[in-house]
């Protein structure tokens, strides 16, 4: 039996709502139960994955921080729209271990292999 495909498409930044974190939250419980999602960072979402973040003034934890330890629960699948980067001035920014930049196409291939798709 293969392994279920979970795309999980962040589109959203960091701190405006709970939509980013929840998109977090529910790559670390399926990672926790072996399903191994793979993230899209796309439009605004990108923006979850700035190195230097200080969320202390809205009482949250740091994403890029989340994101890192990823590795840990074996989530090792991040896609990151190229276009999204280019328009946010980001595509000299590091990105976390094994991030993969991806243009429209790739984009297209990666929604259309997913058997379930979530989007925050």
């Amino acid at each position: 039996m293969s392994a279920v495909k979970l795309l999980l498409v962040c589109r959203h930044a960091p701190y405006g709502n709970s939509l980013a974190r929840s998109t977090l939250d529910t790559a670390l419980a399926a990672g926790a139960f072996d399903m191994a999602p793979t993230l899209l960072f796309m439009a605004e979402g990108v923006l979850q994955l700035l190195p230097e973040q200080d969320p202390t003034d809205v009482g949250t934890r740091n994403h890029r921080k989340v994101l890192d330890s990823l590795p840990l629960y074996d989530i090792d699948q991040l896609y990151v729209d190229g276009a999204a980067l280019a328009e946010y001035g980001l595509t000299d920014m590091p990105l976390p271990e094994g991030a993969v930049v991806v243009d429209g196409d790739g984009m297209r291939k990666l929604l259309q292999a997913a058997d379930h798709l979530l989007g925050f």
